[in-house]
């Protein structure tokens, strides 16, 4: 039998063609664009390349280059392993270490490390900020060991020194807690340092008037009675960090007295409802962010 001839290939006009390619990389990007920041940058599992660097808001951000703090260390262990949040830039490991090292000066044996970053930042399940590995969560645990199983770091819980009422303090708080909060908030990399007012009022109450400097990074915080969140300043030279809003002056004492008084009143049932933000998206991340997760 003699084979048909095939048929000679249609040529297509450039604008034809560049209107097929519109198309086709339209659909391509439909999905990216139908999910979240936090969707696209949860599953990824390793840093991107090139060097470390912060970028954008510690709330609306990613990290390039992270690097991940060991899973132990001499005065430190990191807890809850398997969410993979455990990345940061350098200076954030190395305050860290500090930290754990100035643990062992009022009596700890060294400190638990809760979630700093995903490998690449960005949005990430639990937090509103965590974004470009300049924050970390301390536990307020004081370490009983330093040679917990993997096992044990996802069953042991951070410890609550809050009261059942939020007005106070219960038997957990120590003045080992102040003496650590002391010497984190002294260290010149550390911007703020959030934690329950009951805790910040109580050293307000404690510190003497010529020693009261340090107070004034201590920042009361909802849903930070078993941790304090620690926030570095953008490092020198990182041009693509968004430094955090100045503190307000003072020593923020007095107006810790509204987390404990005014805040804890009932809402006004009358009052209009607040609409939710909507989650973030990737476009609304800096445009270096959607390099750092297309990186390889």
């Amino acid at each position: 039998m003699r084979r048909r001839p095939r048929a000679a290939p249609t040529r297509l006009a450039p604008t034809c063609l560049a209107l097929i390619c519109a198309a086709v990389l339209a659909c391509l990007a439909a999905p990216l664009a139908a999910q979240t920041a936090k969707q696209l940058f949860a599953p990824v599992t390793h840093p991107s390349t090139g060097r470390a660097d912060a970028i954008g808001q510690n709330s609306l951000g990613c990290l390039a280059g992270g690097y991940q703090l060991p899973e132990s260390g001499p005065t430190w262990q990191a807890m809850r392993l398997s969410r993979n949040h455990h990345w940061g830039t350098p200076e954030m490991l190395a305050f860290i270490e500090r930290l754990s090292v100035n643990a062992t000066r009022v009596g700890w044996r060294g400190i638990y490390v809760g979630d700093i970053s995903q490998p690449r930042g960005g949005p990430v399940a639990g937090h509103a900020s965590h974004q470009t590995g300049l924050d970390a969560d301390i536990w307020l645990n004081p370490p009983q060991r330093l040679n917990l199983t993997p096992g044990e770091r996802e069953r042991i819980s951070a410890i609550n020194v809050r009261t059942r009422d939020r007005r106070g303090l219960n038997a957990n708080w120590s003045a080992s807690h102040e003496a650590l909060l002391s010497l984190a908030a002294r260290d010149p990399a550390v911007n703020r340092i959030f934690i329950t007012a009951p805790a910040k009022l109580a050293m307000c109450a404690r510190v003497p008037a010529r020693d009261r400097a340090w107070l004034r990074k201590i920042r009361p915080w909802w849903g930070h009675n078993d941790h304090f969140h620690v926030r570095l300043n953008c490092p020198r030279g990182a041009r693509s960090c968004v430094p955090p809003p100045p503190l307000p002056p003072g020593d923020g004492c007095a107006e810790a007295v509204w987390w404990v008084t005014e805040a804890l009143k009932p809402p006004d049932p009358t009052a209009p409802k607040t609409k939710p933000k909507p989650p973030a998206r990737l476009a609304d991340l800096p445009p270096r962010c959607t390099e750092v997760l297309s990186s390889r």
